[in-house]
């Protein structure tokens, strides 16, 4: 009897702990880590061209350590703010009727919360003197309501004063932006953040 019993009582235990199991969710997959990105486009007010219709769009995103500088020691990976898109500009000028235009590659974007700075390099503009040039444009996810935001580094920002006095427009270095002191007044920005990617292993030397 007793026999009969213990068997029974360990059915009964193996039932449950089976029953347990099924009813457990499975282990999570693991989680791909976030890809920093900036998507939009839209309308700023310039105060300084305040009559005039200036427009940007974003398409970029982070593709971490894929730009190496083989020749520069400490960047023969590249960068954790490497990226790929697409930055396009126009500027209608009221006054003459001429729409300036620009067309860049993103070569950098990093991110802090809703707001991030990219550069991109110019590769069609019929701006005199654009073809070639880096860029750099910050940009602001307005949240509870805020608007968006977009700065650029020129017209207003990236000037070196000399000793004499005199200043020149230096070059833009890589995600070098302002803050966003524009106002996007039509359209809008998805800002997109991630930490930074850790450094990849480096490859075991021949």
């Amino acid at each position: 009897m007793k026999t009969r019993t213990r068997a029974l009582a360990l059915a009964g235990t193996a039932a449950l702990l089976a029953a347990v199991a099924l009813a457990s969710p499975a282990p999570a997959a693991p989680v791909a880590p976030k890809t920093a990105s900036v998507h939009g486009g839209g309308a700023i007010f310039f105060p300084y061209s305040a009559k005039d219709d200036i427009r940007f769009t974003v398409d970029a995103e982070s593709v971490p350590w894929t730009k190496p500088y083989p020749n520069t020691p400490g960047l023969e990976q590249g960068l954790p703010t490497d990226a790929r898109g697409r930055v396009t500009i126009s500027h209608l000028f009221k006054e003459t009727g001429f729409t300036g235009t620009a067309e860049a590659e993103v070569d950098c974007l990093v991110t802090g919360g809703k707001t991030a700075t990219l550069t991109a390099v110019v590769k069609t503009s019929n701006v005199d003197g654009w073809e070639g040039k880096r860029i750099g444009i910050s940009v602001q996810d307005g949240e509870r309501g805020a608007p968006d935001r977009v700065g650029f580094s020129w017209a207003v920002a990236n000037v070196d004063v000399k000793a004499d006095g005199s200043v020149s427009e230096p070059r833009v270095g890589t995600c070098m932006a302002p803050a966003p002191f524009t106002e996007v007044v039509k359209g809008g920005f998805k800002v997109t953040p991630a930490p930074l990617a850790p450094q990849p292993a480096k490859p075991a030397k021949p």
